[in-house]
């Protein structure tokens, strides 16, 4: 599992270099390390998390656990617990989506404070209902959560691509680039907030993502 550290100043970014970026036990342990690291650092901070290629993540690694349903329930716990970790996370954090970011991935993008999405190429896309993989109550409030209602309904009955243009005009993320700038764009937005004061975010963010916290089964203490 490759996902790589580097510093632009005070902002940690995070490249997830592993072909599609499927989300399963190796990746979630390799990010669990990299936010562990990240925590327990001082003074200003901010995150962006970004793919390499054609794949910001291509969702849960259906490969491997397609035969192992002990295995796909733990991963999806997993990817639980990331969410309510990536929602608290004590820093403003950005998603910087270089290419598709389906089904899982899409519902990692929910869990950051902002997103930047390519413009040029690459969808958003919820495509359980083309793949015959429901999603069950906790992953629904992922998508409520943090998208319009309307549009988590359209995304779930569907399982609309969106452009980037379209998932700007939904409410699915912040803004859009060209393939050259999104990154630079979603470092640039971290930038701006990485001086904010790190205690007072942690607090906000509980107080904002405790319900979800206790929906997805790591209630906050």
């Amino acid at each position: 599992m490759a996902l790589s550290l580097d510093f632009d100043g005070p902002v940690a970014v995070l490249t997830w270099r592993d072909g599609e970026n499927r989300i399963n036990d190796d990746s979630m342990g390799a990010l669990h390390a990299r936010l562990d690291e990240l925590e327990s650092r001082s003074g200003p901070l901010a995150l962006v998390l970004t793919g390499e290629g054609k794949f910001f993540s291509n969702g849960l690694d259906l490969e491997r656990y397609g035969a192992d349903p002990a295995g796909l329930g733990h991963v999806l716990t997993e990817l639980h617990r990331m969410e309510v970790r990536l929602l608290t996370f004590p820093a403003y954090s950005v998603a910087a989506l270089n290419g598709h970011t389906f089904a899982g991935g899409a519902l990692l993008s929910c869990a950051f404070d902002y997103r930047v999405m390519r413009e040029d190429r690459g969808f958003w896309c919820m495509n359980e209902a083309d793949i015959g993989l429901p999603l069950d109550h906790k992953l629904a409030a992922i998508l409520f959560n943090r998208l319009p209602r309307a549009t988590a309904i359209e995304a779930m009955l569907t399982a609309r691509r969106f452009t980037a243009p379209a998932a700007l005009a939904a409410g699915i993320v912040e803004a859009v680039a060209s393939e050259d700038a999104v990154l630079e764009r979603a470092v640039e937005r971290a930038a701006a907030m990485a001086e904010k004061d790190r205690g007072v975010l942690a607090r906000h963010k509980r107080i904002a993502y405790g319900e979800i916290a206790a929906t997805l089964g790591f209630p906050l203490d």
